[in-house]
């Protein structure tokens, strides 16, 4: 008998890579297998849809069965992209908090605690990196040597920001140099690069403002009253469907947008 799921799963590696980054506690298999159950019943619905369709228009009775692979595919390839999606927002939320919880934590080593009480007392901060700490400090507590847990943590780690604070003080252990300084170094760099970030935040956030105005305000307003004149010279008449379909235009430009600023925002508690 075919192995369906073990024939996806081949074709897609990467699959145990992206659960594991983006904390999603199932097995690989467990997932392929509810992703193309849950493919299935969405093609099969639309494909019950298109037989009745297609039966009504007298169209050919192939078009269910096409209708039923490619959308089968598509919902296939929507649902292994949720584990990038959370990892996404994972990474920004952690990129978000990053430089709070390492200001806090070279706060409580410039104060001469040692570096795993340290490292203890930041794991109890709030925010998305404080719980990343968090996993280190269980490393630790389970027997893992505090140098394997953080260069374990800066190998799965899917932040770039939090896999540079934890790979200096990584380095500084090896080295033996003094953790404060190079903390205190990379995370002025950080900081200098989120500034830089919010700058060019603006910048895109003013010109995607002027786009913001001028097909979600002028256009509507502006081309709705020139319409209604010309209509009227024309003694062209104006049913409800004409105010439906522009209505429906508002909303998806309005709807655009929104998906445009939250895209462009940058990951930095602003």
């Amino acid at each position: 008998m075919i192995d369906l799921v073990q024939i996806v799963y081949s074709m897609n590696p990467y699959v145990k890579r992206d659960l594991i980054a983006a904390h999603m506690h199932i097995a690989p298999r467990t997932f392929v297998r509810n992703s193309i159950r849950t493919a299935f019943m969405y093609a099969i619905c639309f494909a019950i849809l298109a037989f009745f369709v297609t039966s009504k228009a007298g169209l050919p009775i192939f078009i269910p069965v096409i209708v039923f692979i490619v959308l089968g595919y598509i919902f296939l390839t929507m649902q292994f992209k949720i584990p990038q999606v959370r990892l996404l927002h994972r990474v920004k939320a952690i990129d978000n908090d990053v430089l709070f919880t390492g200001r806090f934590l070279l706060i409580k080593l410039s104060s001469g605690k040692p570096l795993l009480n340290a490292l203890n007392d930041t794991s109890k901060s709030p925010g998305a990196a404080s719980l990343h700490i968090k996993e280190i400090v269980d490393d630790i507590n389970f027997g893992t040597p505090i140098e394997k847990a953080l260069q374990s943590a800066v190998d799965n780690s899917p932040s770039r920001h939090f896999r540079n604070v934890i790979f200096q003080i990584t380095n500084s252990l090896k080295v033996g140099l003094d953790v404060t300084e190079n903390l205190a170094i990379i995370l002025q760099e950080i900081e200098d690069e989120q500034a830089l970030e919010i700058e060019k935040y603006g910048k895109k956030l003013n010109s995607i403002a002027l786009f913001y105005m001028i097909l979600a305000v002028v256009i509507p307003s502006l081309g709705m009253t020139i319409f209604m004149v010309v209509a009227t010279l024309i003694s062209f008449t104006i049913n409800g469907w004409i105010y439906a379909i522009m209505l429906i235009f508002i909303i998806f430009v309005n709807f655009f947008f929104i998906m445009a600023f939250r895209q462009i925002r940058p990951a930095v508690d602003i």
